[in-house]
């Protein structure tokens, strides 16, 4: 009986959990409490049609791998995370250029969106398989 009580007291809590971070939902809590997270894929609007091909060559141009490790660029840098290992969705990738983070610069105004959108596609492209 203390078990069935203890259940459906988890179960209250955990169907009262939810994020308070925009963009994130709540996946599941875990054995010692804490309420695992993932990011959800969205997209802003004119960022969701890049081209994979062209983003290739924005990789290459805006010199991404001189940070970045991506295996099918033949990039090896060593300054920022292994896009490889990763393997970010789209909305990330997006993000993260747009805006930054930690040692990345952001790269609004010096890309286009159309570039930021093809070198995002690009990048999920070669590393979600």
């Amino acid at each position: 009986m203390r078990r069935l009580v203890l259940l459906a007291a988890l179960a209250l809590l955990a169907a009262g959990c939810s994020s308070s971070v925009p963009g994130e939902e709540v996946v599941s809590p875990t054995p010692n409490g804490k309420i695992v997270t993932q990011p959800t894929e969205t997209i802003p609007p004119g960022f969701d049609n890049g081209d994979p091909t062209a983003g290739k060559q924005v990789f290459a141009t805006a010199a991404c791998g001189a940070c970045h490790v991506l295996a099918d660029a033949g990039a090896a840098g060593a300054v920022g995370p292994s896009l490889d290992e990763r393997k970010a969705p789209v909305a990330r990738v997006v993000d993260r250029v747009l805006n930054g983070k930690g040692a990345m610069p952001s790269f609004k105004g010096r890309l286009t969106t159309t570039q930021i959108a093809d070198v995002a596609a690009y990048v999920h492209s070669v590393t979600s398989s």
